[in-house]
């Protein structure tokens, strides 16, 4: 199989502005996200998707790959879908631009569930982590996903799910990682077919996969890592990185 790894990168961000441009130990957000990726050795190729000349030439010139979109789009899964349309490959992995300390040990475990799959049953893999701390599971910006008895995905929300009416019954919480493998099939079928209720209100994009019959294999990993939404988040990632 032929894997790639494509990072989307906007550079205007809500919570944030300019978030994957800031420094982190002497390199910009987003150099240090491809380097990582880079150094996993898993992939074939790796590549940055941007709307940003900035991003772009940021890359560009520390020798990387990068790819301008043609158009805007909404979510990193239409940025990368667009990327990609032309090219001869198996399985693409969306990696976010706003995590430096992504890890070979994660991406490889999601890489190795369709290496099980012979019938081709999973289309989209992710990642998942275990949440116990309240605060972090009623925090709309932790989006959280529930499975069945097989980690299929059954939903997302940034609501707490499931709803803790008993908080003794044992469920697990856990918090969605962003990062997903995507058979190319599935992430063209994702750039065509339109959003859906549940995606435009929760703005989860991996909602559109599941209202329309996709199957949504997670894997659970030890890794919490650093995403950086906010200035804080970005000061934790200092500190990690000394």
């Amino acid at each position: 199989m032929k894997i790639i790894a494509m990072i989307p990168a906007r550079y205007a961000a809500s919570r944030f502005p300019a978030k994957l441009m800031q420094d982190l130990a002497g390199k910009p957000v987003i150099l240090r996200t491809y380097e990582a990726a880079v150094s996993t050795k898993l992939f074939d190729e790796v590549y940055v998707v941007t709307d940003s000349d900035i991003i772009y030439d940021t890359i560009d010139k520390a020798g990387g790959k990068g790819i301008m979109s043609k158009k805007e789009h909404e979510c990193g899964s239409d940025r990368i879908a667009e990327a990609v349309m032309e090219m001869e490959v198996d399985i693409i992995v969306n990696v976010q631009g706003d995590e430096p300390f992504t890890d070979k040990e994660s991406l490889a475990s999601i890489l190795a569930v369709f290496n099980d799959d012979p019938d081709k049953e999973i289309d989209l893999a992710s990642l998942m982590t275990k949440i116990t701390d309240w605060d972090e599971i009623n925090n709309p910006n932790v989006v959280k996903v529930v499975v069945d008895n097989r980690d299929f995905a059954l939903y997302f929300s940034r609501a707490p799910i499931p709803f803790p009416r008993d908080k003794n019954a044992g469920a697990t919480y856990y918090k969605h990682k962003g990062i997903y493998a995507f058979r190319k099939r599935a992430l063209m079928d994702f750039q065509r077919l339109p959003m859906l209720p549940l995606e435009g209100t929760e703005k989860q994009e991996a909602l559109r996969y599941l209202e329309y019959g996709r199957k949504i294999k997670m894997v659970e990993t030890d890794v919490s890592g650093i995403e950086i939404d906010t200035p804080e988040d970005l000061e934790k990632a200092k500190a990690v990185w000394k």
